[in-house]
Protein backbone atom coordinates (compact mmCIF):
# COMPACT_ATOMS: atom_id res chain seq x y z
CA UNK A 1 0.00 0.00 0.00
CA UNK A 2 2.84 2.29 0.64
CA UNK A 3 4.18 2.03 -2.75
CA UNK A 4 0.96 2.62 -4.66
CA UNK A 5 0.55 5.78 -1.87
CA UNK A 6 3.89 6.80 -3.48
CA UNK A 7 2.70 5.98 -7.12
CA UNK A 8 -0.29 8.52 -6.92
CA UNK A 9 1.55 11.42 -5.07
CA UNK A 10 4.11 11.17 -8.53
CA UNK A 11 1.56 11.15 -10.37
CA UNK A 12 0.11 14.63 -8.99
CA UNK A 13 3.82 15.88 -9.23
CA UNK A 14 4.27 15.23 -13.25
CA UNK A 15 0.44 16.31 -13.65
CA UNK A 16 -1.49 13.15 -14.81
CA UNK A 17 -5.31 13.22 -14.80
CA UNK A 18 -7.11 10.93 -12.22
CA UNK A 19 -9.77 8.95 -13.28
CA UNK A 20 -12.89 9.52 -11.17
CA UNK A 21 -14.41 6.77 -8.33
CA UNK A 22 -17.61 5.76 -10.51
CA UNK A 23 -21.17 6.85 -8.75
CA UNK A 24 -21.92 3.35 -7.77
CA UNK A 25 -19.14 2.30 -5.54
CA UNK A 26 -20.10 1.46 -2.11
CA UNK A 27 -20.60 4.37 0.11
CA UNK A 28 -19.32 2.93 3.64
CA UNK A 29 -15.91 1.97 1.55
CA UNK A 30 -15.32 4.92 -0.99
CA UNK A 31 -13.30 2.78 -3.60
CA UNK A 32 -9.66 4.76 -4.73
CA UNK A 33 -9.08 6.57 -8.09
CA UNK A 34 -8.23 4.48 -10.24
CA UNK A 35 -5.15 6.22 -11.87
CA UNK A 36 -2.53 4.65 -14.74
CA UNK A 37 -0.42 3.35 -12.35
CA UNK A 38 -2.71 2.20 -9.71
CA UNK A 39 -4.28 0.42 -12.49
CA UNK A 40 -0.64 -1.05 -13.25
CA UNK A 41 0.13 -1.76 -10.05
CA UNK A 42 -3.63 -3.72 -9.62
CA UNK A 43 -3.60 -5.24 -12.50
CA UNK A 44 0.15 -7.39 -12.05
CA UNK A 45 -0.48 -8.16 -8.46
CA UNK A 46 -3.34 -9.62 -10.08
CA UNK A 47 -1.92 -11.39 -12.95
CA UNK A 48 0.81 -12.84 -9.84
CA UNK A 49 -2.22 -13.95 -7.88
CA UNK A 50 -3.08 -16.10 -11.06
CA UNK A 51 -0.03 -17.06 -11.64
CA UNK A 52 0.62 -18.40 -8.01
CA UNK A 53 -2.83 -20.23 -8.48
CA UNK A 54 -1.33 -21.81 -11.68
CA UNK A 55 1.70 -23.20 -9.31
CA UNK A 56 -0.29 -24.31 -6.67
CA UNK A 57 -1.80 -26.74 -9.75
CA UNK A 58 1.65 -27.20 -11.28
CA UNK A 59 2.83 -28.65 -8.16
CA UNK A 60 0.37 -30.43 -6.50
CA UNK A 61 -1.09 -32.12 -10.32
CA UNK A 62 -0.12 -35.88 -10.66
CA UNK A 63 -0.02 -36.05 -14.29
CA UNK A 64 2.45 -34.98 -16.34
CA UNK A 65 -0.18 -33.06 -18.70
CA UNK A 66 -0.46 -31.18 -16.46
CA UNK A 67 3.64 -30.86 -14.51
CA UNK A 68 5.70 -31.07 -18.01
CA UNK A 69 3.27 -30.21 -20.79
CA UNK A 70 1.39 -27.34 -19.70
CA UNK A 71 -2.08 -28.12 -20.61
CA UNK A 72 -3.93 -25.77 -18.26
CA UNK A 73 -4.87 -22.42 -17.51
CA UNK A 74 -5.92 -20.58 -14.27
CA UNK A 75 -8.07 -17.11 -14.25
CA UNK A 76 -9.49 -14.66 -12.13
CA UNK A 77 -12.98 -13.17 -12.17
CA UNK A 78 -15.30 -10.37 -11.19
CA UNK A 79 -18.62 -10.89 -9.98
CA UNK A 80 -20.47 -11.17 -13.80
CA UNK A 81 -17.86 -14.37 -14.32
CA UNK A 82 -15.57 -11.60 -16.50
CA UNK A 83 -11.72 -12.30 -16.49
CA UNK A 84 -9.53 -9.97 -14.71
CA UNK A 85 -6.52 -11.46 -14.97
CA UNK A 86 -4.73 -14.76 -16.22
CA UNK A 87 -2.09 -16.78 -15.49
CA UNK A 88 1.16 -15.74 -17.94
CA UNK A 89 2.06 -19.26 -19.08
CA UNK A 90 -1.97 -20.59 -19.38
CA UNK A 91 -3.19 -21.80 -22.28
CA UNK A 92 -4.94 -18.49 -23.87
CA UNK A 93 -7.76 -20.73 -25.53
CA UNK A 94 -8.73 -22.03 -21.78
CA UNK A 95 -8.65 -18.54 -20.28
CA UNK A 96 -10.68 -17.39 -23.34
CA UNK A 97 -13.52 -20.03 -22.68
CA UNK A 98 -13.28 -20.18 -19.07
CA UNK A 99 -15.00 -17.00 -18.65
CA UNK A 100 -17.98 -18.21 -20.68
CA UNK A 101 -18.12 -21.19 -18.65
CA UNK A 102 -18.27 -19.81 -15.61
CA UNK A 103 -21.21 -16.96 -17.12
CA UNK A 104 -23.06 -20.67 -17.54
CA UNK A 105 -22.49 -21.71 -13.91
CA UNK A 106 -23.98 -18.75 -13.47
CA UNK A 107 -26.87 -18.95 -15.01
CA UNK A 108 -27.27 -22.27 -13.62
CA UNK A 109 -26.53 -21.81 -9.56
CA UNK A 110 -27.08 -17.41 -9.09
CA UNK A 111 -25.02 -15.58 -7.59
CA UNK A 112 -27.23 -15.43 -4.53
CA UNK A 113 -27.04 -19.19 -3.86
CA UNK A 114 -23.20 -19.26 -3.90
CA UNK A 115 -21.61 -20.06 -0.36
CA UNK A 116 -17.62 -20.30 0.92
CA UNK A 117 -16.19 -23.74 -0.50
CA UNK A 118 -18.47 -24.24 -3.13
CA UNK A 119 -16.77 -25.50 -6.33
CA UNK A 120 -18.65 -26.25 -9.37
CA UNK A 121 -17.55 -28.34 -12.35
CA UNK A 122 -17.78 -29.73 -15.78
CA UNK A 123 -16.13 -31.04 -18.45
CA UNK A 124 -19.16 -30.39 -21.40
CA UNK A 125 -17.76 -29.60 -24.48
CA UNK A 126 -20.28 -27.06 -25.75
CA UNK A 127 -20.32 -25.69 -22.68
CA UNK A 128 -16.74 -25.06 -22.00
CA UNK A 129 -13.44 -26.34 -24.32
CA UNK A 130 -14.87 -28.37 -27.01
CA UNK A 131 -13.89 -31.59 -25.53
CA UNK A 132 -14.12 -33.97 -22.63
CA UNK A 133 -10.72 -34.73 -21.62
CA UNK A 134 -10.73 -30.32 -20.44
CA UNK A 135 -12.14 -30.47 -16.79
CA UNK A 136 -13.46 -26.87 -16.06
CA UNK A 137 -13.16 -26.02 -12.25
CA UNK A 138 -14.65 -22.67 -10.61
CA UNK A 139 -15.14 -21.69 -7.27
CA UNK A 140 -16.49 -18.41 -5.23
CA UNK A 141 -14.29 -15.51 -4.07
CA UNK A 142 -15.36 -13.89 -0.60
CA UNK A 143 -14.34 -10.68 1.17
CA UNK A 144 -16.55 -9.54 4.05
CA UNK A 145 -19.00 -12.54 3.64
CA UNK A 146 -19.92 -11.13 0.50
CA UNK A 147 -18.95 -12.94 -3.00
CA UNK A 148 -16.85 -10.85 -5.34
CA UNK A 149 -16.02 -12.71 -7.77
CA UNK A 150 -14.47 -16.26 -9.54
CA UNK A 151 -11.55 -18.30 -9.39
CA UNK A 152 -11.24 -21.25 -11.61
CA UNK A 153 -9.03 -23.39 -13.85
CA UNK A 154 -9.28 -25.43 -16.87
CA UNK A 155 -7.10 -28.99 -17.09
CA UNK A 156 -6.48 -31.92 -19.66
CA UNK A 157 -7.36 -34.52 -17.40
CA UNK A 158 -5.56 -38.04 -18.09
CA UNK A 159 -8.55 -40.30 -19.04
CA UNK A 160 -12.33 -39.86 -19.16
CA UNK A 161 -12.77 -42.94 -20.09
CA UNK A 162 -14.52 -43.95 -23.19
CA UNK A 163 -12.69 -44.93 -26.73
CA UNK A 164 -9.42 -42.86 -25.34
CA UNK A 165 -8.87 -39.63 -26.56
CA UNK A 166 -9.09 -40.33 -30.11
CA UNK A 167 -10.48 -39.07 -33.58
CA UNK A 168 -12.37 -42.02 -34.68
CA UNK A 169 -15.38 -41.96 -32.89
CA UNK A 170 -19.03 -41.15 -34.32
CA UNK A 171 -20.98 -39.72 -31.65
CA UNK A 172 -19.59 -37.77 -28.20
CA UNK A 173 -21.20 -40.95 -26.39
CA UNK A 174 -18.14 -42.91 -27.22
CA UNK A 175 -15.84 -40.46 -26.83
CA UNK A 176 -16.13 -40.54 -22.24
CA UNK A 177 -17.78 -39.67 -19.50
CA UNK A 178 -19.44 -36.18 -19.67
CA UNK A 179 -19.97 -34.07 -16.73
CA UNK A 180 -22.96 -31.39 -16.87
CA UNK A 181 -22.18 -28.79 -14.35
CA UNK A 182 -22.51 -29.80 -10.72
CA UNK A 183 -20.85 -29.13 -7.51
CA UNK A 184 -17.69 -30.82 -6.87
CA UNK A 185 -17.55 -29.41 -3.18
CA UNK A 186 -20.40 -27.65 -1.35
CA UNK A 187 -19.15 -25.77 1.07
CA UNK A 188 -15.97 -27.10 1.29
CA UNK A 189 -17.42 -31.20 1.43
CA UNK A 190 -16.72 -33.30 -1.73
CA UNK A 191 -19.18 -34.59 -3.85
CA UNK A 192 -18.48 -37.73 -3.14
CA UNK A 193 -21.35 -39.52 -5.61
CA UNK A 194 -19.65 -37.64 -8.25
CA UNK A 195 -16.67 -38.50 -7.59
CA UNK A 196 -17.39 -42.77 -7.29
CA UNK A 197 -19.31 -42.26 -10.98
CA UNK A 198 -16.45 -40.42 -12.22
CA UNK A 199 -13.53 -42.44 -11.34
CA UNK A 200 -15.37 -45.71 -11.72
CA UNK A 201 -15.24 -45.02 -15.76
CA UNK A 202 -11.59 -43.99 -16.42
CA UNK A 203 -8.57 -46.01 -16.65
CA UNK A 204 -6.60 -44.22 -14.21
CA UNK A 205 -8.41 -42.91 -11.54
CA UNK A 206 -5.80 -41.98 -8.76
CA UNK A 207 -4.05 -39.65 -11.67
CA UNK A 208 -7.78 -38.12 -12.68
CA UNK A 209 -8.92 -37.58 -8.68
CA UNK A 210 -4.90 -36.15 -7.90
CA UNK A 211 -5.60 -33.44 -10.74
CA UNK A 212 -9.14 -31.96 -9.93
CA UNK A 213 -7.45 -31.65 -6.29
CA UNK A 214 -5.26 -29.67 -7.36
CA UNK A 215 -7.48 -27.55 -9.84
CA UNK A 216 -9.19 -27.37 -6.24
CA UNK A 217 -6.15 -26.28 -4.60
CA UNK A 218 -5.28 -23.35 -7.48
CA UNK A 219 -8.98 -21.99 -7.33
CA UNK A 220 -8.38 -21.99 -3.19
CA UNK A 221 -5.33 -20.34 -3.70
CA UNK A 222 -6.58 -17.42 -6.03
CA UNK A 223 -9.56 -16.97 -4.02
CA UNK A 224 -7.48 -16.19 -1.14
CA UNK A 225 -4.86 -14.15 -2.54
CA UNK A 226 -7.73 -12.06 -4.97
CA UNK A 227 -9.71 -11.63 -0.87
CA UNK A 228 -5.64 -10.49 0.70
CA UNK A 229 -5.75 -8.27 -2.13
CA UNK A 230 -8.64 -6.58 -1.69
CA UNK A 231 -7.78 -6.23 2.34
CA UNK A 232 -4.85 -4.38 1.42
CA UNK A 233 -6.49 -1.96 -1.41
CA UNK A 234 -9.43 -0.99 0.33
CA UNK A 235 -11.55 -1.99 -2.21
CA UNK A 236 -14.68 -3.69 -1.24
CA UNK A 237 -14.87 -5.86 -4.36
CA UNK A 238 -13.10 -6.17 -8.05
CA UNK A 239 -16.69 -4.86 -10.15
CA UNK A 240 -15.07 -1.32 -10.44
CA UNK A 241 -11.58 -2.47 -11.45
CA UNK A 242 -12.41 -5.15 -13.19
CA UNK A 243 -14.52 -2.62 -15.50
CA UNK A 244 -11.26 -0.11 -15.58
CA UNK A 245 -9.14 -2.76 -16.43
CA UNK A 246 -11.49 -3.86 -19.61
CA UNK A 247 -12.11 -0.49 -20.72
CA UNK A 248 -8.25 -0.28 -21.12
CA UNK A 249 -7.83 -3.69 -22.41
CA UNK A 250 -10.88 -3.11 -24.94
CA UNK A 251 -9.45 0.50 -26.25
CA UNK A 252 -5.94 -0.79 -27.03
CA UNK A 253 -7.42 -3.53 -29.28
CA UNK A 254 -10.01 -1.24 -30.99
CA UNK A 255 -6.33 1.34 -31.49
CA UNK A 256 -4.76 -1.86 -33.36
CA UNK A 257 -7.30 -2.90 -35.38
CA UNK A 258 -8.31 0.53 -36.81
CA UNK A 259 -4.61 0.80 -37.77
CA UNK A 260 -5.80 -1.95 -40.07
CA UNK A 261 -7.16 -0.62 -43.37
CA UNK A 262 -10.71 -1.36 -43.43
CA UNK A 263 -12.18 -3.93 -46.11
CA UNK A 264 -12.96 -7.86 -46.14
CA UNK A 265 -9.89 -10.52 -47.01
CA UNK A 266 -10.59 -14.34 -47.76
CA UNK A 267 -8.62 -16.84 -47.42
CA UNK A 268 -9.23 -21.01 -47.59
CA UNK A 269 -7.14 -24.09 -46.26
CA UNK A 270 -7.22 -27.36 -46.69
CA UNK A 271 -6.91 -30.07 -44.42
CA UNK A 272 -6.62 -33.77 -44.60
CA UNK A 273 -10.14 -34.23 -42.67
CA UNK A 274 -11.13 -38.19 -42.26
CA UNK A 275 -9.62 -41.16 -44.31
CA UNK A 276 -10.19 -39.63 -48.24
CA UNK A 277 -12.70 -36.59 -47.18
CA UNK A 278 -10.57 -33.31 -46.57
CA UNK A 279 -12.22 -30.90 -44.69
CA UNK A 280 -12.17 -27.16 -45.88
CA UNK A 281 -11.84 -24.05 -43.82
CA UNK A 282 -12.84 -20.66 -45.24
CA UNK A 283 -11.97 -17.23 -43.62
CA UNK A 284 -12.96 -14.19 -44.89
CA UNK A 285 -11.78 -11.12 -42.52
CA UNK A 286 -13.61 -7.58 -42.41
CA UNK A 287 -12.24 -4.81 -40.73
CA UNK A 288 -14.56 -1.70 -40.28
CA UNK A 289 -13.14 1.30 -38.35
CA UNK A 290 -12.18 -0.40 -34.62
CA UNK A 291 -14.00 -3.49 -35.12
CA UNK A 292 -13.25 -6.59 -36.69
CA UNK A 293 -15.51 -9.59 -38.03
CA UNK A 294 -14.06 -13.23 -39.24
CA UNK A 295 -16.79 -15.46 -40.66
CA UNK A 296 -16.12 -19.09 -41.51
CA UNK A 297 -19.42 -19.18 -43.72
CA UNK A 298 -18.65 -22.05 -46.55
CA UNK A 299 -16.63 -24.04 -44.57
CA UNK A 300 -17.45 -27.49 -44.72
CA UNK A 301 -20.30 -29.36 -43.02
CA UNK A 302 -19.73 -31.43 -39.80
CA UNK A 303 -18.55 -34.75 -40.53
CA UNK A 304 -19.22 -38.16 -38.01
CA UNK A 305 -15.39 -38.14 -36.87
CA UNK A 306 -13.72 -36.15 -33.96
CA UNK A 307 -12.40 -33.63 -35.43
CA UNK A 308 -15.47 -31.31 -35.09
CA UNK A 309 -14.44 -28.05 -33.58
CA UNK A 310 -17.55 -26.31 -31.32
CA UNK A 311 -17.98 -22.51 -31.30
CA UNK A 312 -16.18 -21.93 -28.35
CA UNK A 313 -13.48 -23.30 -29.11
CA UNK A 314 -13.88 -21.50 -32.42
CA UNK A 315 -14.10 -18.14 -31.27
CA UNK A 316 -11.31 -18.63 -28.86
CA UNK A 317 -8.76 -19.42 -31.67
CA UNK A 318 -10.01 -16.79 -33.81
CA UNK A 319 -9.84 -14.13 -31.28
CA UNK A 320 -6.32 -15.13 -29.64
CA UNK A 321 -4.03 -14.94 -33.18
CA UNK A 322 -5.65 -11.27 -33.77
CA UNK A 323 -4.26 -10.45 -30.69
CA UNK A 324 -0.89 -12.13 -30.84
CA UNK A 325 -0.67 -10.24 -34.27
CA UNK A 326 -2.38 -6.61 -33.51
CA UNK A 327 -2.05 -6.17 -29.75
CA UNK A 328 0.25 -8.83 -28.31
CA UNK A 329 1.70 -6.56 -25.21
CA UNK A 330 -1.13 -5.22 -23.29
CA UNK A 331 -2.40 -8.10 -20.77
CA UNK A 332 -5.56 -10.17 -21.71
CA UNK A 333 -9.16 -9.80 -19.93
CA UNK A 334 -12.41 -9.81 -20.65
CA UNK A 335 -11.92 -6.28 -23.04
CA UNK A 336 -8.95 -7.74 -25.55
CA UNK A 337 -12.02 -9.60 -27.37
CA UNK A 338 -14.71 -7.26 -27.37
CA UNK A 339 -13.75 -5.56 -30.62
CA UNK A 340 -13.85 -8.85 -32.73
CA UNK A 341 -16.69 -11.15 -33.47
CA UNK A 342 -16.70 -14.33 -35.21
CA UNK A 343 -19.54 -16.45 -36.90
CA UNK A 344 -19.52 -20.24 -38.37
CA UNK A 345 -22.14 -21.64 -39.76
CA UNK A 346 -24.26 -24.51 -37.54
CA UNK A 347 -23.51 -27.74 -38.49
CA UNK A 348 -20.26 -26.95 -39.89
CA UNK A 349 -17.08 -28.55 -38.61
CA UNK A 350 -16.33 -25.03 -36.97
CA UNK A 351 -20.10 -25.34 -35.19
CA UNK A 352 -20.94 -28.45 -35.09
CA UNK A 353 -24.48 -29.64 -33.13
CA UNK A 354 -24.61 -31.55 -30.15
CA UNK A 355 -24.55 -35.13 -30.03
CA UNK A 356 -21.32 -34.41 -32.39
CA UNK A 357 -17.94 -36.62 -31.99
CA UNK A 358 -15.53 -33.91 -30.85
CA UNK A 359 -13.06 -35.34 -29.25
CA UNK A 360 -9.91 -34.12 -31.43
CA UNK A 361 -11.15 -31.21 -32.11
CA UNK A 362 -8.02 -29.28 -32.39
CA UNK A 363 -7.30 -30.78 -35.67
CA UNK A 364 -8.99 -28.54 -36.61
CA UNK A 365 -9.62 -25.54 -34.61
CA UNK A 366 -5.62 -24.73 -34.54
CA UNK A 367 -5.63 -24.39 -38.44
CA UNK A 368 -7.49 -20.93 -37.39
CA UNK A 369 -5.09 -19.20 -36.95
CA UNK A 370 -2.94 -19.71 -40.13
CA UNK A 371 -6.37 -19.24 -41.73
CA UNK A 372 -6.76 -15.42 -40.19
CA UNK A 373 -3.02 -14.64 -40.89
CA UNK A 374 -3.48 -16.03 -44.65
CA UNK A 375 -6.15 -13.39 -45.40
CA UNK A 376 -4.71 -10.72 -42.86
CA UNK A 377 -1.39 -10.97 -45.31
CA UNK A 378 -2.71 -9.40 -47.97
CA UNK A 379 -3.23 -5.89 -46.46
CA UNK A 380 -0.53 -6.18 -42.99
CA UNK A 381 2.10 -9.23 -44.09
CA UNK A 382 4.10 -7.42 -41.33
CA UNK A 383 2.20 -8.84 -38.39
CA UNK A 384 1.74 -12.27 -39.29
CA UNK A 385 3.56 -15.95 -39.27
CA UNK A 386 3.36 -18.14 -42.34
CA UNK A 387 1.14 -21.20 -41.71
CA UNK A 388 2.30 -23.40 -38.43
CA UNK A 389 3.37 -27.16 -38.45
CA UNK A 390 2.90 -27.59 -35.15
CA UNK A 391 -0.97 -26.57 -35.99
CA UNK A 392 -2.88 -28.30 -35.89
CA UNK A 393 -0.84 -30.68 -33.06
CA UNK A 394 -0.01 -34.40 -33.44
CA UNK A 395 -0.59 -36.28 -30.64
CA UNK A 396 0.51 -40.08 -29.81
CA UNK A 397 -2.04 -41.14 -26.57
CA UNK A 398 -0.70 -45.05 -25.35
CA UNK A 399 -2.90 -46.75 -22.85
CA UNK A 400 -2.16 -50.18 -21.37
CA UNK A 401 -1.12 -52.09 -18.33
CA UNK A 402 2.35 -51.72 -16.89
CA UNK A 403 5.05 -54.39 -15.29
CA UNK A 404 3.59 -54.17 -11.88
CA UNK A 405 -0.30 -54.35 -13.30
CA UNK A 406 -1.56 -50.74 -12.73
CA UNK A 407 -2.74 -49.72 -15.49
CA UNK A 408 -1.40 -46.60 -18.06
CA UNK A 409 -2.73 -43.78 -19.91
CA UNK A 410 0.19 -41.42 -21.50
CA UNK A 411 0.24 -38.67 -24.11
CA UNK A 412 2.86 -37.15 -25.79
CA UNK A 413 2.43 -33.82 -26.18
CA UNK A 414 5.36 -32.95 -28.74
CA UNK A 415 5.27 -30.05 -31.60
CA UNK A 416 5.90 -29.43 -34.91
CA UNK A 417 7.69 -26.19 -36.41
CA UNK A 418 6.74 -22.52 -36.23
CA UNK A 419 5.47 -20.74 -39.20
CA UNK A 420 8.43 -18.16 -40.75
CA UNK A 421 7.70 -14.40 -39.45
CA UNK A 422 8.68 -11.23 -41.34
CA UNK A 423 11.49 -10.78 -39.56
CA UNK A 424 13.12 -13.95 -38.40
CA UNK A 425 13.16 -17.51 -38.65
CA UNK A 426 10.43 -19.93 -37.40
CA UNK A 427 10.63 -21.54 -34.06
CA UNK A 428 11.74 -25.21 -34.62
CA UNK A 429 9.20 -28.27 -32.45
CA UNK A 430 7.48 -25.31 -30.73
CA UNK A 431 3.38 -25.43 -30.63
CA UNK A 432 1.41 -22.46 -32.30
CA UNK A 433 -1.49 -21.01 -31.25
CA UNK A 434 -1.01 -23.63 -28.55
CA UNK A 435 1.67 -23.42 -26.07
CA UNK A 436 1.82 -26.70 -24.68
CA UNK A 437 4.76 -28.86 -24.73
CA UNK A 438 7.25 -32.15 -24.51
CA UNK A 439 8.37 -31.80 -21.35
CA UNK A 440 11.13 -34.16 -19.94
CA UNK A 441 11.11 -36.91 -21.34
CA UNK A 442 12.74 -39.04 -18.59
CA UNK A 443 9.69 -37.90 -16.67
CA UNK A 444 7.02 -39.34 -19.43
CA UNK A 445 9.61 -42.94 -19.57
CA UNK A 446 9.19 -42.69 -15.99
CA UNK A 447 5.37 -43.45 -15.43
CA UNK A 448 4.61 -45.78 -18.68
CA UNK A 449 6.34 -48.55 -19.73
CA UNK A 450 7.99 -46.26 -22.86
CA UNK A 451 11.36 -45.52 -24.06
CA UNK A 452 12.10 -42.82 -26.65
CA UNK A 453 15.01 -44.19 -28.73
CA UNK A 454 15.54 -41.08 -30.73
CA UNK A 455 14.24 -37.37 -30.63
CA UNK A 456 15.72 -35.13 -32.95
CA UNK A 457 15.09 -32.30 -35.52
CA UNK A 458 14.59 -32.70 -39.11
CA UNK A 459 16.59 -31.80 -41.88
CA UNK A 460 14.70 -30.08 -44.67
CA UNK A 461 11.68 -30.10 -42.74
CA UNK A 462 11.42 -26.43 -41.99
CA UNK A 463 9.53 -24.75 -44.90
CA UNK A 464 11.87 -22.52 -47.25
CA UNK A 465 11.73 -18.74 -47.56
CA UNK A 466 14.05 -15.62 -46.93
CA UNK A 467 13.34 -16.76 -43.26
CA UNK A 468 12.77 -20.16 -43.14
CA UNK A 469 10.35 -21.99 -41.24
CA UNK A 470 10.45 -23.91 -37.90
CA UNK A 471 11.87 -27.85 -38.36
CA UNK A 472 9.70 -30.43 -37.36
CA UNK A 473 10.78 -32.53 -34.82
CA UNK A 474 11.35 -36.81 -35.23
CA UNK A 475 10.69 -38.97 -32.23
CA UNK A 476 11.07 -42.63 -31.95
CA UNK A 477 9.25 -44.73 -29.27
CA UNK A 478 9.05 -48.30 -28.38
CA UNK A 479 6.87 -50.04 -26.19
CA UNK A 480 8.55 -51.55 -23.39
CA UNK A 481 6.47 -54.29 -21.72
CA UNK A 482 5.57 -57.74 -22.42
CA UNK A 483 1.87 -56.59 -23.02
CA UNK A 484 0.80 -55.09 -25.76
CA UNK A 485 -0.74 -51.47 -25.85
CA UNK A 486 -3.47 -49.16 -27.69
CA UNK A 487 -2.58 -46.03 -29.65
CA UNK A 488 -4.24 -43.41 -30.49
CA UNK A 489 -3.24 -40.97 -33.17
CA UNK A 490 -4.48 -37.32 -33.69
CA UNK A 491 -2.54 -35.77 -36.60
CA UNK A 492 -2.69 -34.16 -39.67
CA UNK A 493 -0.78 -32.07 -41.88
CA UNK A 494 0.45 -35.72 -43.95
CA UNK A 495 -1.17 -34.79 -47.26
CA UNK A 496 -1.21 -30.68 -46.58
CA UNK A 497 1.55 -29.77 -45.31
CA UNK A 498 1.97 -25.65 -43.59
CA UNK A 499 1.93 -23.27 -46.34
CA UNK A 500 4.45 -20.33 -46.93
CA UNK A 501 3.42 -16.86 -47.58
CA UNK A 502 4.70 -14.22 -49.53
CA UNK A 503 6.54 -16.72 -51.91
CA UNK A 504 7.25 -19.14 -48.72
CA UNK A 505 7.49 -22.59 -49.33
CA UNK A 506 5.41 -25.52 -47.79
CA UNK A 507 7.21 -27.39 -44.25
CA UNK A 508 7.44 -30.85 -44.65
CA UNK A 509 4.81 -32.98 -43.80
CA UNK A 510 3.79 -35.35 -41.12
CA UNK A 511 4.37 -39.22 -41.42
CA UNK A 512 3.79 -41.57 -39.47
CA UNK A 513 5.89 -45.05 -39.33
CA UNK A 514 5.78 -48.90 -37.44
CA UNK A 515 8.68 -50.27 -37.10
CA UNK A 516 8.32 -53.06 -39.64
CA UNK A 517 7.76 -49.94 -41.88
CA UNK A 518 3.72 -49.57 -42.03
CA UNK A 519 2.13 -46.96 -41.99
CA UNK A 520 -0.94 -46.77 -39.03
CA UNK A 521 -4.04 -44.70 -39.53
CA UNK A 522 -3.50 -41.02 -39.10
CA UNK A 523 -6.44 -40.38 -36.87
CA UNK A 524 -7.62 -43.65 -35.78
CA UNK A 525 -6.99 -46.26 -32.68
CA UNK A 526 -4.65 -49.32 -33.36
CA UNK A 527 -2.65 -51.93 -30.87
CA UNK A 528 0.75 -51.69 -30.33
CA UNK A 529 2.64 -55.32 -29.44
CA UNK A 530 5.46 -56.02 -27.06
CA UNK A 531 8.97 -54.13 -28.36
CA UNK A 532 7.56 -52.82 -30.86
CA UNK A 533 8.34 -49.17 -32.08
CA UNK A 534 6.95 -46.57 -33.63
CA UNK A 535 8.21 -43.27 -35.47
CA UNK A 536 6.68 -39.89 -35.81
CA UNK A 537 7.81 -37.36 -37.99
CA UNK A 538 6.60 -33.94 -37.07
CA UNK A 539 5.44 -31.03 -39.66
CA UNK A 540 8.08 -28.05 -40.20
CA UNK A 541 6.60 -24.81 -40.27
CA UNK A 542 6.03 -22.49 -43.50
CA UNK A 543 8.37 -20.67 -44.87
CA UNK A 544 8.30 -16.40 -45.35
CA UNK A 545 9.06 -14.60 -48.51
CA UNK A 546 11.08 -15.79 -51.17
CA UNK A 547 13.77 -18.08 -51.11
CA UNK A 548 16.29 -16.63 -53.17
CA UNK A 549 16.45 -13.88 -51.28
CA UNK A 550 17.58 -15.67 -47.93
CA UNK A 551 21.60 -14.30 -46.70
CA UNK A 552 24.03 -16.56 -47.89
CA UNK A 553 25.17 -16.39 -44.61
CA UNK A 554 22.01 -17.51 -43.03
CA UNK A 555 22.34 -20.60 -45.66
CA UNK A 556 25.76 -21.23 -44.79
CA UNK A 557 24.39 -21.43 -40.97
CA UNK A 558 21.76 -23.31 -41.32
CA UNK A 559 23.69 -26.24 -43.74
CA UNK A 560 26.53 -26.19 -40.96
CA UNK A 561 23.79 -27.09 -37.81
CA UNK A 562 22.13 -29.50 -40.01
CA UNK A 563 18.75 -27.92 -40.50
CA UNK A 564 18.88 -27.91 -43.90
CA UNK A 565 20.71 -30.07 -46.37
CA UNK A 566 23.29 -29.48 -49.40
CA UNK A 567 21.11 -30.54 -51.88
CA UNK A 568 18.68 -28.05 -50.33
CA UNK A 569 21.08 -24.71 -50.13
CA UNK A 570 22.02 -25.86 -54.03
CA UNK A 571 18.53 -26.19 -55.75
CA UNK A 572 16.37 -24.26 -53.48
CA UNK A 573 18.72 -21.24 -52.43
CA UNK A 574 21.31 -21.17 -54.96
CA UNK A 575 24.18 -21.28 -52.26
CA UNK A 576 26.84 -23.80 -53.41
Amino acid sequence: RNHIGEARQAIHKIGLPQQPARMDAMPETPAPALDPITLEIYWNRLISAADEAATGLLRTAFSTIVRESNDFATVLMDRNGDSVSENTGGLASFSCILPRTTKEFLRRYPAETWKPGDVVVTNDPWLATGHLPDFTVVTGIFHRARLVGFSGSISHSPDVGGALWSADCREIFEEGIRIPPGYLLREGQWNQQMLDILLGNVRVPRQVLGDLQAQVVAAEVGARRVAEFLDDTGLPDLQELSAALCVRADRAMRRAIAEVPDGTWYSEITADGFDDKHTLIRCAVTVKGETMHIDYAGTSPQIDRGINCVMNYTHAYSVYPVKCALDPFTPRNEGSYQAITVAAPERSILNPLYPAPVSARQLTGHLLAGAIYKALSQVIPTRVIAECGGAPTMRALFSGTKHDGDSFSQVLFASGGMGACPHKDGMSATAFPTNVGAGSIEAYESVAPIIIRKKRLRTDSGGPGTFRGGLGQEIEMELDSDLPARLSLLSDRHDNPASGILGGGAGGPSVITFGDGTKPHPKSRTSMEPRQSVTLLYAGGGGYGDPRKRTREAVLDDLRHGYISAEAARSIYGVE
